[in-house]
């Protein structure tokens, strides 16, 4: 039998919150780290599934089964990628899958997505399939959405795939046409930090659907068939509730956001385009925190302490209600922020915050 082993890795968004559903603007990057999945075919239609992050009895289950609500627990995101194959008409076989991953959960760097994109190269692989990747990204939404029950967007499975190293991806989340922007924070004499504030989400959560269905209400007062399709943030003030007002500004105002970044990276040097992209990462922490209230605590605390540390920006990351912040500084200030950071934390007695410094890395590959 053979085995192959494939990665998939976690990713940052530099700008783009919530833009992804509503068919704006999204501007993420891959890390270094990520999850592989290694996968050995099988005859007999079975999929076992192991994880070292979880160790206990393998998952076994028979692919003519896999049915939404089938399967539940971190098992579900690779059986709903071969749920979401198959239902494309994709003749995946069985396999036996390790997983292994060295991305932090629940810390909004999209481990779901990496664990789905992995599973996902490795199926088509061993099954002797060719699937262009923008292809696989929706497959592997589907299986998110449909199958685990998470109405996120596209933005990560599109990230794990297509992302380039040192480069983050300017992607339309309305015609997915997508473009690399150079981002290379080390040759720039700066540093994309991530801070996990070790409070964990879980974007199955009522609050995520709420804020969804919110949007969708705001685009259909506006009359659009979404609120990326609005390109005025004037536009938003037509709308009566002050609730549907907030969060349809948010999305409005975070794509054009991310438009902004992508075109100062472009364009501009880094010692002029650094200064701005953090503006306008504190610019967007703001509008997640006020108008569209999906930030906590920590992460407000955590941008603030970053600033007053010395850094460009920061803002929170991911869908919201915890998880991690993206933080832009110049190289000789690290260490005073990641100082302030746990200080910070410290004197709150909130459990210490982790960093990983964010290296824009290249997309999913085969590795054994």
């Amino acid at each position: 039998m053979s085995t192959e082993a494939w990665f998939a890795p976690g990713r940052a968004n530099l700008m783009g919150e919530h833009t992804d559903y509503n068919e704006g603007f999204v501007l993420p990057f891959a890390l270094a780290q990520g999850v592989t999945a290694t996968a050995t075919a099988r005859e007999d239609g079975l999929l076992v599934l192991r994880s070292r992050q979880k160790p206990a009895e393998p998952v076994t289950l028979s692919l003519d089964s896999l049915a939404r609500g089938s399967v539940t627990g971190w098992a579900a995101y690779p059986a709903g990628v071969a749920w979401a194959l198959r239902a494309a008409g994709l003749d995946i076989g069985g396999a036996s899958i390790d997983i292994d991953s060295d991305l932090p959960v629940g810390a909004g760097v999209s481990s779901s997505a990496a664990l789905e994109c992995s599973v996902a190269l490795a199926l088509c692989s061993l099954s002797g399939l060719t699937v262009a990747r923008g292809k696989l990204a929706k497959i592997a939404k589907r299986a998110e959405n449909e199958f685990v029950g998470a109405p996120t967007g596209i933005i990560d499975q599109s990230a794990a795939l297509l992302c380039q190293a040192d480069h983050a991806m300017l992607l339309d989340c309305r015609t997915l046409a997508a473009a690399q922007v150079p981002f290379q924070p080390a040759a720039a004499g700066a540093s994309a930090l991530i801070v996990d504030t070790r409070v964990a989400h879980a974007l199955v959560s009522g609050e995520y659907a709420a804020r969804r269905a919110e949007c969708e209400e705001a685009a259909r007062l506006l009359g659009v068939p979404a609120l990326g399709l609005v390109t005025d943030p004037a536009e938003v003030e037509r709308l009566a509730d002050p609730v549907l007002r907030r969060r349809a500004r948010h999305v409005v105002t975070d794509s054009i956001r991310a438009q902004a970044i992508a075109a100062a990276l472009q364009d501009a040097a880094p010692p002029d385009s650094y200064p701005l992209t953090g503006k306008l990462l504190t610019e967007g922490h703001a509008s997640l925190r006020d108008d569209f209230e999906v930030s906590w605590p920590q992460a407000d605390a955590a941008v603030d302490a970053a600033i007053e540390a010395g850094a460009y920006g920061a803002k929170m990351i991911g869908g919201g209600f915890g998880g991690s912040v993206l933080a832009l500084i110049p190289a000789e200030r690290v260490r005073s922020v990641r100082e302030a950071l746990a200080e910070s934390f410290a004197a709150r007695n909130w459990t210490p915050p982790e960093f990983l410094e964010a290296i824009p890395a290249p997309a999913a590959r085969r590795v054994a």
